[in-house]
């Protein structure tokens, strides 16, 4: 049997191993994308992208694509738990202060074709049998649409293959954690009735429970569709793989909204649960991790597919810059001190807005809601929920008080003046198209000691406006966050993020 050679082995063609595939591609790194389904998944799954990940989407020239295909209907702001009080994101200095409603199945068409675009491609139908890994890398076996077999080889595989992970089980990685004690589904269906009045307003208005422990959270999709979260006492009995059926949701709509709506049609559905785990660690030797098959929590919130993006795009640059020879594995081993806290912190909160949005209401559940509703209601505690729940609060650096208040930051997208050649007005998101770290030099006197590092960044002289960024220069890495905010130790934060001068430049 022939053995294909590659860079990285990708298992899983959703949200986290499609932006994975679309960076290594970008950095010119040979990948191999395997899934087990004969195509995409078209139901909607999860609905929105944070603003985060609209940053970062921007950042790759891939936002406007995703902004076409989603859905027109603004929120006033992001949630927590539902609550009656939205989120104010714009808070946080990002052109995106909504969440964009932007279903699962249109980002990975979106992340698809830029992945097509760049030479790359999925291999469908492709199950994965068998994994072995030694020093030099990683052999997989794996089934063909044909029946037949195929052997792979790569210097690193990548596991984004969900929540029920083929990879994790086969390497025997620990996933820790709480069972589900809630089950619940989620159906893309056609809905009859008052559908608009179950829909209007903030996110909270479209939250309904009954005293039986029925739950239904209704959003609109395009072309007349609605995607319902639901659990009840039938959901609760039912197993994983039983279909949804239209009595099992109609017993849900009529717990919770009367004779107001009922189901005509159930395009898709599927089951899941507020089970929630996370890996011990994102590495086994040459196996890494991201997404759902690192970490599983409810849905409350709308973070999950954002979190597997973001796991993608931290570690898509780091894995090219290895592989193209410019540094070290140790560059590897800064996904897992950067990640693992992020997604432990999305654990929590989910599992806390899980007890506030329950049907229960007694205990003490009902009176915390007013309490954090209040709390909501505060300035200061309201921008703290905004920039975790949009994932714009995240500081890659430690503590330092005599730190540049931007190190560890991602990069605001200011609008800048260009120097050099023609000039001309930019915003900072159109200078990383090409996955490239950049350095921005904003005095006007080039910063000529970075020259032993051009290919892997680029020097870029501007001018932004008064009070912009409080900054003479910044380097930034391939995934939007500030490593340097002038100073000493430009050469020791260039040789940390990419590797000693005078090593294999990008391309060679």
């Amino acid at each position: 049997m022939n053995t294909q050679v590659t860079g990285v082995i990708v298992v899983g063609a959703g949200g986290a191993g499609l932006a994975l595939a679309t960076e290594l591609a970008l950095a010119g790194v040979p990948a191999v994308v395997l899934d087990r389904l004969p195509g995409r998944n078209l139901q909607s799954r999860a609905g929105a992208i944070q603003p985060r990940t609209a940053e970062m989407l921007a950042l790759r020239g891939l936002l406007d694509d995703a902004l076409g295909r989603s859905i027109d209907y603004r929120l006033v702001g992001g949630h927590f738990a539902g609550l009656p009080v939205p989120l104010d994101y714009a808070a946080w200095d990002t052109r995106y202060p909504h969440p964009v409603l932007l279903p699962q199945d249109q980002l990975e068409a979106v992340l698809e074709d830029r992945l097509t675009e760049l030479g790359g491609r999925v291999l469908r139908e492709h199950l994965l049998t068998g994994l072995h890994q030694d020093a030099g890398g990683v052999t997989v076996t794996v089934t063909t649409p044909d029946g037949g077999g195929r052997t792979l080889r790569g210097r690193y595989l990548v596991a984004c293959d969900g929540a029920h992970s083929t990879v994790r089980k086969t390497v025997g990685a620990s996933f820790p954690g709480q069972p589900a004690t809630v089950r619940m589904g989620t159906a893309d269906l056609l809905l009859t009735g008052d559908v608009d009045g179950s829909t209007a307003g903030h996110i909270s208005s479209r939250i309904h429970t009954s005293p039986e422990g029925h739950f239904a959270m209704i959003t609109p999709l395009a072309d007349g569709l609605h995607k319902l979260i639901f659990s009840g006492p039938g959901t609760m009995r039912a197993e994983r793989d039983a279909p949804v059926t239209p009595e099992e949701v109609r017993e849900v709509l009529r717990a919770t909204h009367g004779g107001a709506l009922d189901v005509a049609e159930i395009r898709y559905a599927s089951r899941f649960s507020n089970a929630s785990r996370q890996l011990e660690h994102y590495r086994h030797g040459r196996v890494f991790f991201a997404g759902d098959s690192a970490h599983i929590h409810s849905p409350a919130g709308g973070q999950g597919l954002n979190l597997g993006v973001q796991d993608a795009f931290n570690l898509g640059w780091k894995l090219a810059a290895v592989l193209r020879g410019e540094t070290g594995e140790e560059l590897l081993d800064t996904y897992q001190g950067e990640r693992h806290p992020v997604a432990a912190r999305v654990l929590a909160l989910t599992r806390a807005q899980g007890v506030v949005m329950g049907p229960q209401r007694d205990g003490g559940i009902g009176e915390l809601r007013d309490v954090l509703t209040d709390l909501l209601r505060l300035p200061d505690a309201n921008r703290y929920m905004a920039g975790v729940m949009a994932g714009l609060d995240l500081c890659l650096a430690s503590p330092d008080a005599a730190a540049h208040p931007l190190l560890g930051l991602r990069m605001p997208d200011v609008d800048l003046d260009l120097v050099d050649g023609d000039g001309g007005r930019v915003r900072f998101s159109e200078l990383t198209r090409t996955g490239r770290g950049v350095l921005l030099d904003l005095t006007g006197a080039p910063l000529d000691a970075a020259a032993p590092w051009d290919g892997r960044i680029i020097r870029v002289r501007a001018r932004a406006e008064a009070g912009a960024l409080d900054a003479e220069a910044v380097l930034v890495r391939p995934d939007g966050y500030v490593c340097w905010a002038g100073g000493a130790g430009l050469a020791a934060t260039l040789t940390r993020w990419f590797g000693p001068a005078g090593s294999v430049a990008a391309g060679e």
